[in-house]
C-alpha cells in the first residue's frame, strides 16, 4: 500500500468532529490477516495531509461494516465525539437503512424478522435460530421489497439490532440470499469479492451541535446497483 492511499476516499460528510465515508467493498475497518491498510489508517493519513497536522491524528471507529459490504460509515475525529456517538449507537438512537440485492423474491413484501444469532468464531459465521440458545443474541430487522429485475430483487432493510453478519444471516434464513454472498448460500461469488449489501442511509445526532444529520451513500459503480438505484 502506498502512503497516499487516502486519495480515493469518498467523503460524504466532514466537519471538525466527524467524518462519514462511503466505504468500498474492498475496504477494511479493522486490521485482519491480510495486513491490508485499514480505513482509520487511511483517514488519519488524509487528515494529517489536509490539515497539515503534526504528531498523531485521532480517528475513532464508531461502528463497522463487513469487508465485502459497502456504504456509509462514520468515524469520530475527537475522543469526545467518539464517546457520544458510541452512546448513540449503543442506545439505538441512530437509524441504519441498508439495501440488499437478493437472488430470490421474499414471500412477503414486508416483514420483521426476529431470530437469535450465534457466532461461530472459527468459521467467522453466524447461525440463526428461532429460540434463544446459550450465547445467542436477539436480532431484529425489518425488510421491504422495493423492486425486482428479471433475476434479482432489491430489499430495503432497517436494522433494529447490530449483530455479527445479521442481515446476511437473517435474509439467508428466509432463502433470500444476498447476491455474491456464498458464505450464506448465494449461488456464486461476485468477481470483485463484494456482496450486494450496501449501507444506504445513516441518520445520527451530531455529537456537539445535536442537530440530526442524514447521510445517503451512493451505490457502488456497478451495473446492477445502478439499475436498481435508477428505478427506486
Amino acid at each position: 500500500m502506498t502512503e497516499n492511499n487516502h486519495s480515493d476516499l469518498e467523503i460524504l460528510y466532514e466537519d471538525n468532529h466527524v467524518i462519514v465515508i462511503n466505504k468500498k467493498a474492498s475496504d477494511i475497518t479493522q486490521g485482519d490477516k491480510t495486513g491490508d491498510e485499514t480505513l482509520p489508517d487511511r483517514i488519519k493519513a488524509y487528515l494529517k495531509e489536509k490539515y497539515d497536522k503534526p504528531g498523531n491524528v485521532f480517528c475513532g471507529v464508531v461502528h463497522r461494516l463487513d469487508r465485502p459490504t459497502s456504504g456509509a460509515l462514520i468515524f469520530a475525529k475527537t475522543s469526545k465525539a467518539l464517546e457520544r456517538l458510541n452512546k448513540q449507537f449503543r442506545e439505538k438512537q441512530t437509524k441504519k437503512i441498508y439495501w440488499a440485492i437478493v437472488e430470490q423474491k421474499p414471500e412477503l413484501k414486508s416483514q420483521t424478522l426476529i431470530h437469535y444469532l450465534k457466532k461461530n468464531e472459527k468459521q467467522n459465521k453466524s447461525y440463526a435460530s428461532f429460540n434463544e440458545t446459550k450465547d445467542s443474541k436477539k436480532a431484529i430487522l425489518t425488510y421491504t421489497l422495493k423492486n425486482s429485475s428479471d433475476k434479482y430483487h432489491l430489499l430495503e432493510v432497517e436494522l433494529e439490532t447490530g449483530r455479527h453478519h445479521q442481515i446476511r444471516c437473517q435474509l439467508a434464513t428466509i432463502d433470500c440470499h444476498i447476491k455474491g454472498d456464498v458464505k450464506y448460500g448465494a449461488k456464486r461469488s461476485n468477481p470483485d469479492g463484494s456482496i450486494h449489501l450496501h449501507a444506504r442511509r445513516l441518520d445520527f445526532i451530531h455529537p456537539t451541535t445535536t442537530e440530526e444529520i442524514k447521510i445517503t451513500a451512493p451505490v457502488p459503480n456497478e451495473n446492477l446497483w445502478l439499475w436498481f438505484e435508477g428505478r427506486r
